[in-house]
C-alpha cells in the first residue's frame, strides 16, 4: 500500500509539473524582428522561445491591425509587456504602439507554420483508408491501345462503380499496426495520378489522366478526388492532454530519421491529437548486458528531437520532424514536449 501511495504521489507531481510548464524566453531573444520570405512560424517562435510550441500563449492579437492572426513577410514583431507579462505583437512602425494602424503595403501570403514543401503531398493527396474502402474501389484494367503503364495525358480504362466525375488514382501502400497492441490503425493509399471520367459503358469507366506523379499501372484504384486545400493556419501547440506513443513508420523507408522527415505515429484523434501539436521524441535506450547478473537491461530513453503533427486521423497521425539532435528511428517514443 505504501508503494502504491508513493507511486500515486509521484505521478501527481509529474502531472502537476507538466501542466504548470510555462513559456521560456531565450536569454538572447530579440526585442523586434522583421519577418522575411522563407520564414516559418516555427522558425520565428524559436527566435524568442526555448519551447516554441508555447507560441499561442505569448502571441498578442492586436485587433486594430488588419489580419491580426496571420503573419506576413515584411511584418514587424515586437516584444511588449501587457499587465506585466511579456507578449509578442505585430507593429506597423518603428515605435511600439497598440493604437489604430492601417496596413498599406501589398499582402502576399501568410507564412506557414512549418515548411510546406516537405508535407504537401500528404496534405493534398496521400490518405489513410480502410482495406474495405480500397478493395471496393474501381481498379485500372489497362491503358489505351493495351498499354500496361500510363501517365498524364493518357487514357485508361477501369472497372467498377463510378466514384465521381473527378477521380484520383491510388496505390495500396503501407498497413499501419500498433506495435504494442497489434491493433490495425489504417491503410495508406498513395496518390499516383488524377483524372476525369470521360465515359461509362456499364461498369467500365474511361478516364483521361490530367496529372501523374508516378506511372499508373494495372490494378491501381480510383477514389474520389478530394482536392483538399493545403492547410497553413495551424500553429505550434502542446497537446491538451498527456499523450504517449511511438513513431511507427517513416516516409521513404530510410533507416535513420532526421530533420524534415515525415513520420507516422500510433496516436490520433481519439487520443486528443490535433494538427499543430508538438511532440518530443525520446530516443530508445541501448540494450546492455549487466556484467554482474548477466541480465539484459534497457537504458533510459533520452530526449532527442521534436516533431509537429500536421495530419490527424482517428487512430494515427503524420508528423514532420522539426529538430533532431541525433539520428532517430522507428520505434522511438513520442511524448508531450
Amino acid at each position: 500500500m505504501r508503494k502504491l501511495l508513493y507511486a500515486l504521489a509521484a505521478t501527481a507531481l509529474l502531472f502537476t509539473s507538466w501542466a504548470q510548464a510555462q513559456p521560456e524566453f531565450k536569454a538572447d531573444h530579440p526585442e523586434r524582428y522583421t519577418v522575411v520570405k522563407g520564414d516559418t512560424l516555427w522558425d520565428i517562435s524559436g527566435r524568442f522561445l526555448n519551447n516554441p510550441w508555447y507560441w499561442p500563449e505569448i502571441w498578442h492579437v492586436n485587433p486594430q491591425v488588419a489580419n491580426p492572426h496571420l503573419i506576413y513577410p515584411g511584418d514587424r514583431l515586437a516584444l511588449v509587456y501587457i499587465d506585466g507579462k511579456p507578449r509578442i505583437t505585430k507593429v506597423a512602425t518603428g515605435d511600439v504602439k497598440l493604437s489604430p494602424q492601417i496596413r498599406s503595403e501589398a499582402i502576399d501570403t501568410p507564412i506557414p507554420a512549418i515548411p510546406l514543401d516537405a508535407i504537401a503531398s500528404f496534405l493534398t493527396d496521400t490518405r489513410i483508408v480502410t482495406p474495405e474502402e480500397l478493395n471496393g474501389a474501381p481498379y485500372v484494367l489497362e491503358g489505351e491501345d493495351g498499354r500496361i503503364i500510363t501517365g498524364a495525358g493518357d487514357k485508361i480504362y477501369a472497372r467498377g462503380e463510378k466514384p465521381a466525375d473527378r477521380v484520383g488514382v491510388f496505390r495500396r501502400s503501407k498497413e499501419f499496426v500498433d506495435p504494442d497492441t497489434g491493433e490495425f490503425l489504417g491503410l495508406e493509399a498513395r496518390s499516383i495520378a488524377r483524372g476525369n471520367v470521360a465515359a461509362e459503358n456499364g461498369d467500365v469507366l474511361t478516364v483521361n489522366l490530367t496529372r501523374s506523379s508516378e506511372e499508373v499501372r494495372i490494378a491501381d484504384r480510383l477514389l474520389v478526388n478530394e482536392d483538399r486545400r493545403l492547410t497553413t493556419n495551424f500553429v505550434p501547440s502542446s497537446p491538451d492532454s498527456k499523450i504517449e506513443g511511438k513513431m511507427i513508420s517513416v516516409d521513404g523507408g530510410v533507416n535513420q530519421i532526421g530533420q524534415y522527415n515525415v513520420v507516422a505515429i500510433n496516436r490520433g484523434e481519439r487520443e486528443g491529437l490535433k494538427a499543430g501539436n508538438v511532440m518530443a521524441v525520446l530516443k530508445s535506450g541501448n540494450l546492455v548486458r549487466d556484467p554482474v547478473t548477466g541480465e539484459t537491461i534497457e537504458l533510459p530513453s533520452e530526449r532527442a528531437g521534436l516533431l509537429m503533427v500536421f495530419q490527424v486521423y482517428e487512430k494515427m497521425s503524420y508528423g514532420l520532424v522539426l529538430k533532431a539532435t541525433r539520428p532517430l528511428s522507428v520505434g522511438d517514443k513520442v511524448v508531450n514536449p
